[in-house]
């Protein structure tokens, strides 16, 4: 199960337009990135909640996934138990619709059968654990509580809830009898006091998630130097400069990578990008602009001469230009 429900806020005043798993990074986005992920480790049964701007994430996906749909919303924990008749009698994944990683999956289950786990958490180190609610456990991995943002110096832990979860169909027993319920308000406390098996997995892979624009940046850079590993389009035109596109680079643009490009991107005469930069698909680049650290969304016009630095340019329909790429190619 994806959870692709939730309104988005950190990221506003993007997310006034687009919902949160179709913001893109690099080619896609970031929900469909997931979907790769999920398809990669033999997920291929997927449910997804909506709430906000729910059409658009149907358009976009259509019958790959199914769907359900929360007029109100039911919580992190309250979502999942609607789609409890999809999920079934097995254990299932519950993965974010903002995540950003290349987590194995694959192990991740091995471990929460090899535990006889009712529930796992994906747990990561964290280096400020002011950000992170920090979950605590015994030496072979069970969990024996949570610390909710703690400050560096009272935290009992570092390592930080990923929001990536494997659970058994049982874990629907410890719900209270109310629509909306929450993880760690909820369930987990339920789960210590029951003391059933409840257990973490450690990530040694990249793991981030898109809630604020801060992250987005960051995690779209990550992907682009290569610290994560996704799927994208594009060719290495020259080193650390991808281009999705068929066009050549005007021979006057100068460009530090690392550098992508979507399709049909427009590079005026005298362009200077210095990267990380991300051009996203039908995106111009006006005459003598100069670009640094940046993200430019999918359809946005970049004025000549102008100076973009440490940004995220979005202009126009966000949502009409990550459509068109929707399967141009996918």
């Amino acid at each position: 199960m994806v959870l692709a429900a939730g309104l988005g806020t950190r990221l506003r005043p993007l997310s006034y337009q687009i919902s949160k798993p179709m913001v893109p990074v690099l080619d896609r986005p970031v929900m469909e990135h997931i979907l790769d992920l999920l398809a990669q480790h033999s997920f291929s049964e997927v449910i997804a909640n909506l709430h906000y701007f729910p059409d658009s994430i149907r358009e976009h996906f259509g019958s790959r996934i199914a769907y359900h749909y929360e007029p109100e919303l039911l919580g992190t924990a309250g979502g999942v138990r609607a789609c409890a008749e999809f999920l079934g009698d097995g254990s299932f994944l519950v993965i974010s619709g903002d995540a950003l990683t290349d987590v194995d999956l694959t192990a991740m289950k091995a471990r929460h059968e090899q535990a006889g786990a009712i529930a796992t958490l994906a747990v990561k180190r964290v280096p400020d654990t002011r950000e992170f609610g920090v979950v605590l456990h015994d030496r072979d991995g069970r969990v024996t509580g949570f610390q909710e943002k703690p400050e560096p110096d009272e935290a009992l832990s570092d390592l930080g809830n990923c929001g990536i979860y494997m659970f058994r169909a049982e874990i629907f027993e410890h719900f209270p009898a109310r629509p909306f319920v929450d993880w760690a308000q909820d369930v987990f406390p339920a789960l210590l006091a029951a003391d059933v098996p409840f257990y973490i997995h450690e990530l040694s892979e990249y793991w981030n998630d898109i809630g604020s624009l801060s992250e987005l940046r960051r995690g779209t850079f990550d992907a682009l130097r290569g610290e994560l590993h996704l799927q994208v389009a594009g060719s290495e035109v020259r080193p650390g400069v991808t281009v999705a596109g068929t066009e050549p680079l005007p021979p006057d643009a100068d460009i530090e990578a690392p550098v992508w490009m979507g399709q049909d991107v427009t590079l005026g005469e005298g362009v200077r990008l210095m990267g990380p930069v991300v051009l996203g698909d039908g995106a111009r680049v006006g005459d003598g602009a100069q670009l640094r650290s940046s993200i430019v969304f999918p359809g946005s016009e970049i004025e000549p001469r102008a100076i973009v630095i440490d940004a995220i340019y979005g202009q126009g329909d966000i949502l009409a230009s990550v459509r068109r790429r929707a399967y141009a190619g996918s």
